[in-house]
Order: C-alpha cells, then sequence, then structure tokens
C-alpha cells in the first residue's frame, strides 16, 4: 500500500491519543488521510460511510468494549484490518482481542516506530503479532490447562468481572453496558461458578491479583 493513499480511521476518546497517533502518521508520511471517530457509534458509522485501509481501535470506547465494537465491524467488512489499541499490557487482552478477529494489539505506551511497523505488517501479511503474544498464543496451545481461569470467560463474562473488580454495581454495569439487572446477575452468576467463587469479595480479590481491576 503506496504512504500517499493510505487511509487511517483512528477510533479513541482521548483526544491527546488521537492526536498524538494522527501526527505520528502525517508527520512520517505514512498516510494521507486520518479520520477520527470518539464513540462507538461514531466509529461504526465512519467504517460503513467511507473506505479505511486500516482502522486503530481503542479496546474502551465511549462506554462500550472495544471487542464488541470490533465484532460488529469485522461483522460488516470482514477483510477491513483493525488493530486494537490499549492502556493494558498484553497478557491480559491480546489473545481474547485476537480471537475477536483483530488483526493485532498495541500497547498505548508504545514508541512511534512499533506503530509503523505494525501498520506495515498487517496491510503486507494482515497480521501483527508481537514476541510477546506469539510466546502467549504458543502457551495457549501447548498448555491450555495452564490457562488461567478467567481465560475461559466469554468476552461479556470477562467485561462484567472487571466492572464488579473496579466497584461498579450491578445496576451500574447494566447502564454502562445497556443491560437488564437480571442478564447482568445471570453473568455474575456464570462468573462466579466459572471461576469457583462464592461472592463478589472473592471476585475482586482474584482480579486484584491478576491485576483485572483497572477498568
Amino acid at each position: 500500500m503506496n504512504a500517499q493513499n493510505l487511509k487511517v480511521l483512528i477510533c479513541d476518546d482521548h483526544e491527546l491519543i488521537r492526536e498524538g497517533l494522527k501526527r505520528i502518521l502525517l508527520d512520517t508520511g505514512k498516510a494521507s488521510r486520518v479520520g477520527e471517530a470518539t464513540q462507538a457509534a461514531d466509529a461504526i458509522e465512519a467504517v460503513r460511510r467511507e473506505s479505511w485501509d486500516i482502522v486503530i481501535l481503542d479496546i474502551n470506547l465511549g462506554g462500550r468494549s472495544g471487542i464488541e465494537v470490533l465484532k460488529e465491524i469485522k461483522a460488516e467488512f470482514p477483510r477491513l484490518p483493525v488493530l486494537i489499541l490499549s492502556m493494558y499490557p498484553e497478557e491480559q487482552f491480546a489473545l481474547r482481542v485476537i480471537r475477536a478477529g483483530a488483526n493485532g494489539y498495541l500497547n498505548k505506551n508504545l514508541a512511534k516506530k512499533v506503530l509503523i511497523e505494525a501498520i506495515r505488517q498487517v496491510l503486507a501479511d494482515g497480521q501483527y503479532i508481537s514476541a510477546k503474544v506469539t510466546e502467549q498464543l504458543l502457551n495457549a496451545v501447548k498448555q491450555p490447562a495452564g490457562q488461567p481461569l478467567h481465560a475461559t470467560l466469554s468476552d461479556r463474562e470477562d467485561q462484567v468481572l472487571r466492572l464488579i473488580a473496579a466497584g461498579r454495581t450491578v445496576g451500574e454495569i447494566g447502564r454502562q453496558l445497556n443491560l437488564s439487572v437480571k442478564t447482568v446477575s445471570t453473568y455474575r452468576s456464570i462468573v462466579l461458578r466459572k471461576l469457583s467463587m462464592e461472592n463478589n469479595a472473592q471476585l475482586m480479590r482474584y482480579a486484584q491479583e491478576h491485576e483485572l481491576d483497572d477498568w
């Protein structure tokens, strides 16, 4: 892909992040057009309205999980490359987002050259897999029984666990995820069962031990 024609859509609700990425892409001549979206609905509308070569999508976007937005984008545009951008370390989300269809996972503390290389690899080979993520993938295949218990949770269950760990009530979680209190309670029950726990205190302790409470 010729950089003069490269069109990149950045979806992040933090202005400083958007501006920083935009400046890198434009100042280095790696893109000729950089679009921006701040909310999930804006991101989905942007990919429907205009053709993009690659999307850089925050894992948390305006109250919605970036994984949900990723799945929605991929359902309509399966060949559109999407790089997930996150403040969380690779071991927390990389495997989950790749399984959900992402073409790569980047930490927000990335160096400029990492961003450029990730975009280059995705456009050339369809995927950007860092050394850390490669190791995770190999371990997941070789030692599936050695994966942490929360790796067995679905994306929604994982999201509910993290919000409980962050101290949110069932009602608050329901409002944030646009779910009924009954549905959130059902997810909570499933999480408790899968993690072999009995109450929120145990969930919160587990989340803290595995650094899942910073949400």
